[in-house]
Parts: C-alpha cells; sequence; structure tokens
C-alpha cells in the first residue's frame, strides 16, 4: 500500500515511498519453509490407529498458529513499514493496528549520513543516520534500500526546499488596501532577522541592503 496522498500538505509531492529492503523478509520466509516441513513430515510420520486423523489436525494446526505468531506479523511489519522523502519532509511510518510515525522537516536536517557493510553492498542496502534539530537530535533508519542515491536526493531536496523557503521570505509583502504600506526600514528589519535566523548569510544580506537601499 503506497503513502496516501491526503497525508500530504498543499503542492507537497513524494519522491521517494520506501519500504526497508528485501533482505529483510529472509528470515521469515526461512522460518515459514521450516515450519512447513516440520508440520509436513510430522503429518506424513503420523503412526496409523484410530488417532491418526485427530493427531495430524493437531499438528496443521500447531503449523499454522507457528506461522501466524511468528511469520505472519513480520510480513506484516515490513507491508506497513514506510520512509518517505517528500519535498518538504522526511517521514516514516510503521504499523498496522498500532502505529508509530516520525516527521522531520526538511529544513531541520543538519547532516545525513549512511553506513554499509560489504555484504550490504552487495545487496544495495544499509542505514541512515539523519541530525535534526528539535527534541530527537539523531535517528538512525535501518534496512534503506540504496542508501547512498537516498542521501543524495535529501541533500538535494534540502537545498531546493531551504531556496524555496528563502524566497518565499525575503519577497517583500503586497501593500494592503488599507493600513500603513511596508516601509523601508520594515524590509531592513525583515532582512536582519533572515540573518539572525541564519537565512541570510552576511554577504548576502548586505546585498540585499544595498539592493533595498538603491531603490530609494
Amino acid at each position: 500500500m503506497p503513502f496516501p496522498e491526503r497525508l500530504l500538505g498543499e503542492n507537497e509531492q513524494v519522491v521517494y515511498d520506501l519500504r526497508p529492503h528485501w533482505w529483510t523478509l529472509v528470515g521469515p520466509a526461512l522460518l515459514a519453509l521450516v515450519i512447513v516441513a516440520v508440520t509436513s513430515l510430522a503429518w506424513g510420520f503420523m503412526p496409523g490407529g484410530s488417532l491418526q486423523g485427530p493427531a495430524r489436525l493437531g499438528v496443521q494446526a500447531v503449523g499454522v498458529a507457528a506461522l501466524l505468531f511468528w511469520v505472519v506479523p513480520r510480513v506484516v511489519r515490513w507491508a506497513t513499514t514506510h520512509f518517505v522523502l517528500t519535498t518538504d519532509r522526511l517521514i516514516f511510518r510503521r504499523g498496522f493496528l498500532s502505529r508509530y510515525a516520525r516527521e522531520i522537516p526538511l529544513e531541520r536536517v543538519n547532516d545525513v549520513t549512511f553506513s554499509q557493510s560489504v555484504f550490504e553492498r552487495l545487496l544495495g542496502a544499509g542505514d541512515l543516520v539523519i541530525e535534526s534539530a528539535g527534541e530527537h537530535g539523531q535517528n538512525t533508519f535501518y534496512n534503506i534500500r540504496n542508501p547512498e542515491a537516498v542521501q543524495l536526493e535529501i541533500y538535494h531536496r534540502m537545498e531546493e526546499n531551504g531556496q524555496r523557503m528563502l524566497a518565499q521570505q525575503a519577497t517583500p509583502p503586497q501593500p494592503q488596501a488599507y493600513g500603513r504600506p511596508p516601509s523601508a526600514l520594515d524590509d531592513l528589519e525583515r532582512l536582519a532577522a533572515l540573518r539572525e535566523r541564519g537565512a541570510l548569510s552576511d554577504a548576502e544580506f548586505e546585498q540585499k541592503k544595498r539592493d533595498l537601499l538603491d531603490r530609494l
């Protein structure tokens, strides 16, 4: 099931919608084969007699219960886990009945690193460690497909998001039909606030200030 579009913001688009790497399903698949094999052997070697029928039904019931208890939850967890990169944020969701969700706006991401063992490089899997400002400073996401490409795409979207936010913040508001129109002092204060928040460098601030003064 893809990430629901109703959870996206206005003009927000999904770039990546990734489930954990298929390698995470190898363990449940092997376990399912073992359970089926053991159940089949027990069913086939069941001694004859009046109790053979009920005993075989019991063996089958145990096999089905083992699949439901050990295998199905792992498959459901894989199917309902999403690592989503959009044009505005990173989203991690997992769970079917009980759910867990974590969202990180791209403007709060400070650093993205990935790690892969030799075996994971052969499979195209790895882990992403994302440093962000806020209460949860570091988040590790495991078994990401092609983590290096995801890392590069996150940086690319961070740059685009930062440029879009800077353009929105630096654009002076349009004069209203009523009330005092924005003055040059208001524009200078707005630029100074952007510089204090780190949205503008000193050089950018000085350039925009000169442009503003030239228009006076």
